[in-house]
């Protein structure tokens, strides 16, 4: 079990933890989604996560914007939801999940796996 997992599980429940930080480590961990928001004009959105005050929140349209919907649709089916149910709990999970992962208002450098 992943840190995120212990962090999220409560909230979210363990398997939609486990599907989160999956999401976040196929899209470069925390730096590759920050910049991925930052790239479709919701820097500030994705800023407010990574620093200490209030998280802004993010639409499950916004996330299909962001990460496209064949992604989208990919992780879904993975996890045995339909993509608008996955774009709607990323849009819960994403803003706690990159804000607990960034302590400190800080992005933590970027990791490739072997």
């Amino acid at each position: 079990m992943s840190m995120l997992d212990g962090l999220l599980g409560g909230a979210v429940g363990a398997e939609m933890a486990t599907v989160v930080n999956s999401f976040i480590q196929q899209h470069g961990g925390v730096q590759g989604i920050v910049s991925q928001l930052e790239q479709q004009g919701l820097g500030p959105t994705v800023h407010s996560w990574v620093g200490t005050g209030p998280n802004q929140p993010i639409s499950p349209d916004q996330v299909h914007q962001v990460f496209g919907s064949g992604m989208i649709a990919q992780i879904a089916a993975k996890a045995g939801m339909n993509p608008q149910e996955l774009a709607q709990k990323l849009a819960q999970v994403l803003p706690t999940a990159i804000d607990k992962m960034t302590p400190g208002g800080q992005v933590p450098p970027a990791t490739r796996g072997a």
